[in-house]
């Protein structure tokens, strides 16, 4: 691992330790699969414009989110089922967000719980993601053990009616080892991934027949009316739902075509961040996640009006090749890549990100 001096190489090296059932589900976006790939090319059509001779001698790459001091605008997004690429699973994701001072969401369908991830990682700073079930004692359930965990805010996934077709998971019928489980859906409310799926032959198809979708802009309201945690709706892509998202009362959004997973066809969500950054930037904080991979990515986020990036298939990666270190070493190479182009860039501190710093390649042609 210490050779891997990109997000790139720790992807090809966990494309070669992960069974194919496990890698299929981590790696696969739904339908041809456009939407995934445009997730990382659509960086290249946005272009940085640089500032000289700044006094770049000393830089501070921290950021307040939600009220809370990170060391670096990059946390780890919700990613399900994490002990399918090594043992450790979410704790050792949690336990990197926490040596590196960031931000960790911590997955519903997850295979360590709320409990267990807070015991891992005491001193980070946790939220947890959410889906609004048919049965909402199942939701209430988990809204209350995360607060009682110390989990500090709750992102709730408005894009997932129902889980999107990925092909491969069809095609391997994709269940959860035998030897995991879903951790925070045990006793009462036990579900489980480890059987074939009966619709598709996906176990996550099945599962996500289990989620609530009559939602409506009202349930926003009523999941604000049993918790006093703040609530980040992840799954914006346009900017009326991002205003329909400052109405319901949401602390946040973070703007996500969920890795690609729903419909094929979608925009990469760098492609839908301006819009929604226009729309509420001065009215709640955005975020965004979907194919991150280098530092210029994140300069170019926040140059569009992002307070904070999140990462998921790199921590994936990262936790196959070595755990917790892995993860750590792929958020070390995010924030050094990061700094160099904040600082060559002409910027010292994010605030000197301006957002003419950034535009799309249309910019040039006009000239």
């Amino acid at each position: 691992m210490d050779r891997f001096v990109s997000v790139d190489e720790f992807q090809e090296e966990a494309f070669k330790l992960l069974p194919k059932n496990a890698l299929d589900y981590y790696k696969s976006g739904a339908g041809r699969q456009e939407t995934l790939r445009n997730n990382r090319s659509a960086f290249s059509k946005f272009k940085i414009r640089p500032k000289c001779l700044r006094d770049v001698s000393k830089t501070d790459l921290s950021a307040t989110v939600l009220g809370e001091k990170v060391s670096i605008p990059v946390g780890i997004s919700p990613s399900a089922m994490q002990r399918m690429a090594h043992p450790d699973g979410e704790c050792a994701s949690a336990r990197a967000a926490q040596g590196m001072g960031t931000i960790f969401i911590l997955s519903t369908i997850a295979t360590s719980s709320i409990e267990e991830v807070a015991e891992a990682a005491p001193e980070a700073i946790k939220w947890f993601q959410l889906y609004i079930y048919k049965d909402r004692h199942v939701t209430r359930s988990l809204v209350k053990r995360a607060e009682d965990a110390g989990f500090k805010a709750l992102v709730l996934t408005v894009d997932t009616p129902m889980f999107g077709l990925r092909l491969a998971d069809i095609k391997n019928k994709f269940q959860l080892p035998s030897h995991l489980k879903l951790a925070n859906f045990q006793g009462k409310y036990a579900l489980t991934a480890n059987k074939v799926g009966k619709n598709t032959g996906s176990a996550m198809n099945d599962l996500g027949a289990l989620f609530d979708a009559s939602l409506t802009w009202d349930d926003i309201r009523w999941l604000k009316s049993i918790t006093k945690l703040p609530i980040v709706l992840k799954g914006i892509l346009t900017a009326d739902d991002a205003i329909s998202a400052a109405d319901a009362g949401a602390s946040a959004v973070m703007v996500s075509n969920h890795g690609a997973r729903q419909v094929d066809g979608w925009p990469a969500s760098i492609e839908a961040l301006p819009e929604i950054t226009k729309a509420v930037g001065h009215r709640l904080e955005v975020y965004v996640d979907g194919g991150f991979s280098d530092g210029t990515d994140i300069f170019k986020a926040l140059g569009l009006g992002a307070r904070m990036v999140f990462l998921g298939r790199p921590v994936l990666w990262g936790l196959a090749c070595g755990g917790e270190e892995g993860v750590k070493k792929i958020l070390t190479i995010l924030k050094i890549e990061f700094e160099y182009a904040l600082a060559i860039s002409g910027c010292s501190q994010i605030s000197d990100i301006k957002p003419s710093m950034v535009v799309h390649e249309s910019y040039y042609a006009r000239l």
